[in-house]
């Protein structure tokens, strides 16, 4: 059975990042473990099955220290010295703590996002990515087919200022001058984040992105070390 996300979820995670207090959070860890860390477990387990469909080589770990994330920030290298997140997430990656391809859904109290790419693509990555663009790779046709064709999920990822390639069709430009790259859809639809619908919702989307997961996957296969 699905268990789902509701009010109390944002509530706990605005409330625990402003009261940022190790003490309150242990006290509280129950309200922690009912209405945060079970739905993204779940989400997790009912994501499985498409995500292996798509990748059999994905990582589907529905635990903290697996797919899902810790709500505790690693704050030794940041200005900011809060305790814990006020955002969630679950992703599905083929190795952790390497800059490859994933899917990953995020829970905030403003919204939440799903998608796939990268979280920081290395140089390697994007020069092979721009080599089979410019070769007229037929995976890259299919992923640029797959994301036309839909209205859901935008582009994202750092421009450069000056397009590398200026002789190239806009629409391939659009993809050729990313630093690193991901499709993302942002929803505030908080009746189908606290539904049953949920899972089957991102499902589908992550099956709409899926050519384009399969040509980034192609393009660390043809990454030069």
């Amino acid at each position: 059975m699905f268990t789902h996300f509701s009010q109390k979820t944002l509530d706990f995670l605005i409330e625990n990042k402003l009261r940022n207090d190790k003490a309150w959070f242990e006290e509280n860890k129950n309200l922690y473990a009912e209405h945060v860390l079970a739905p993204l477990i779940s989400l997790t387990e009912a994501l499985t099955p498409t995500l292996l469909k798509i990748d059999a080589k994905l990582l589907c770990q529905p635990r903290v220290g697996g797919s899902v994330s810790r709500i505790w920030r690693d704050s030794r290298f940041s200005k900011d010295k809060s305790l814990f997140r006020d955002h969630m997430w679950t992703m599905f990656v083929r190795k952790k703590n390497v800059n490859l391809p994933e899917f990953f859904f995020v829970i905030s109290p403003e919204n939440f996002l799903y998608g796939c790419g990268y979280y920081a693509a290395d140089t390697a990555s994007m020069i092979s990515f721009r080599k089979l663009i410019l070769s007229g790779d037929d995976d890259f046709k299919k992923a640029l087919r797959a994301y036309e064709t839909q209205t859901a999920f935008q582009i994202e990822g750092d421009l450069y200022k000056k397009s590398r390639h200026p002789e190239a069709p806009e629409n391939l430009k659009n993809w050729l001058d990313r630093k690193s790259i991901s499709f993302t859809r942002y929803s505030d639809d908080f009746n189908l984040l606290y539904s049953n619908n949920l899972a089957g919702t991102v499902a589908e989307g992550f099956q709409t992105l899926a050519p384009i997961y399969g040509f980034l996957i192609k393009c660390e296969e043809r990454r030069e070390l």
